[in-house]
């Protein structure tokens, strides 16, 4: 959705990520039924208009805000699904026009064992599964991270992702770009590459060959959410950036988003809780950045 002359480097600039509105998990989580307990998302209807509107507020604009998949609790098949997205387009629909949403699909987006039918369904909902474009001399990568997790229905698709990431990473060769940033639902590894495979990690073979291929191709860093908390770390020079949820908390963090400023050398970011960044807007030391003269 970004056209021609966004191959080159205009200067800084900044965008939103997101991650796991996931309507439907806090009374889920609460009554301590993950499959069938997601009847009311009231809650995160709240907190999902509460992240839009801060967005809005905010000066300069974003280039766009990214979600990073769970868009909603409801599997593939089960009951409150539908509802479930429909409320949170509602809610997405008052962002600022000028401010694309880029999406990502999750587990509970497509299934943690997807079929064709189930990817189908998302990109019929929510646009491609996969996909690249560029902002300002910056390529970016969204990738479908449950191919890597378990295509054991659909193994055909999974090839077709990885080809077709393939020819990116050549088309970003050639371009010589900037940066080259990666969105995807499930982090590489939550703080070390080697730490062992978990639910909220890629399998270390499938994680490794990755992690190779992105530092190969120079990516600089990879932007996920599934784990409801704020985490990270680095693998040769490529950063792991796992951002905690504007949905239900697993952990100790705030509800919120990820402000990410993109500057000549570098990419800078800063977790802010939603009533942080609608309070307060973006403090100043990375409003300096964007300021910059190119």
């Amino acid at each position: 959705f970004f056209l021609g002359d966004e191959y080159q480097w205009k200067g800084p600039f900044y965008f939103i990520q997101g991650a796991d509105p996931q309507f439907g998990l806090m009374k889920a989580w609460a009554v301590g039924d993950t499959n069938n307990g997601d009847d009311e998302w009231g809650e995160e209807i709240k907190l999902a208009e509460q992240a839009v509107q801060a967005i809005n507020k905010l000066n300069p604009k974003p280039k766009f805000f990214v979600l990073c998949g769970d868009l909603i609790h409801g599997m593939p098949g089960t009951q409150w699904r539908k509802d479930q997205e429909q409320d949170l387009k509602n809610v997405l629909k008052n962002t600022d026009q000028d401010i694309p949403l880029v999406f990502v699909s999750g587990n509970h987006d497509v299934g943690n064992t997807p079929t064709r039918e189930t990817i189908d369904n998302y990109c019929k909902n929510w646009g491609d599964d996969y996909f690249s474009f560029w902002v300002g001399g910056v390529f970016f990568l969204v990738l479908n991270s449950q191919l890597y997790f378990d295509s054991s229905k659909c193994p055909e698709l999974k090839q077709a992702q990885d080809v077709w990431l393939n020819e990116q990473l050549a088309v970003a060769e050639k371009h010589k770009c900037k940066h080259i940033i990666v969105f995807q639902h499930i982090p590489l590894f939550l703080r070390k590459p080697d730490e062992d495979h978990d639910y909220f990690n890629l399998e270390k073979s499938v994680r490794q060959e990755i992690m190779e291929k992105f530092h190969k191709a120079g990516i600089k860093a990879v932007f996920s959410g599934h784990y409801h908390r704020n985490a990270g770390g680095s693998y040769r020079g490529l950063e792991m950036v796992v951002s905690s949820a504007i949905g239900c908390q697993l952990g100790e963090d705030t509800h919120g988003l990820r402000v990410v400023v993109v500057t000549d050398e570098t990419i800078v970011h800063r977790y802010y809780s939603l009533n942080e960044l609608s309070s307060q807007g973006i403090e100043k030391e990375l409003l300096d950045m964007l300021a910059k003269p190119n």
